[in-house]
């Protein structure tokens, strides 16, 4: 419905195809701000919001800290710094130590979003990686209320976290990465 007003996104391992995927297929109207954290080399976080820029027809940018989520952007993660949303709604680039050995971790943006308390506001994705980052912080966004979404093992590289997500039980739907843009649009 109108009121997710946040579409949060964690990826790893075959991270930038998949999110390719997912965004190519979200209509340019989208009512949502796109929120995402891509596990990715250092150095390499500006590239891939380039390439995505030029390939989605969402407008698709590296997070500025201190900046507000518009609806129908896209904002990625950048290198070395944690993706987070603090209680005013702005952006908040966090150099807090790295969670799962991963700075940014889809965890501190989803947990972020809870205790912002905008759970009910808000989807959540695990997209294809390796390891359990995003399912605590998936787990506590669910318990607000978010819609909870991983993506099916048949459509990931690695099928890491979003079962991680699966098995903490932080996870309404398990679908095909070709389904997840046609149940997220508001």
């Amino acid at each position: 419905g109108g009121r997710r007003r946040i579409l949060a996104i964690g990826a790893s391992t075959g991270g930038p195809k998949a999110v390719l995927q997912l965004l190519k297929e979200l209509p340019a109207t989208l009512g949502a701000a796109v929120l995402i954290v891509q596990h990715i080399s250092d150095g390499f976080a500006a590239g891939f919001a380039d390439w995505l820029d030029r390939e989605v027809p969402l407008p698709v940018a590296l997070a500025r800290d201190g900046e507000v989520p518009q609806p129908g952007r896209v904002l990625i993660a950048p290198n070395g710094a944690h993706l987070t949303v603090n209680g005013s709604g702005r952006i908040a680039l966090c150099q807090t130590p790295p969670l799962h050995n991963c700075r940014p971790a889809a965890d501190a943006l989803f947990q972020s979003l809870a205790a912002a308390k905008l759970g009910g506001e808000s989807v959540g994705v695990v997209l294809t990686g390796m390891g359990t980052d995003g399912a605590a912080g998936l787990k506590a966004l669910h318990g607000q209320g978010a819609f909870t979404i991983a993506q099916d093992e048949a459509s990931c590289v690695v099928f890491g976290m979003p079962k991680a997500a699966i098995d903490r039980g932080a996870v309404d739907r398990v679908l095909p990465l070709t389904d997840i843009a046609g149940v997220v649009r508001p």
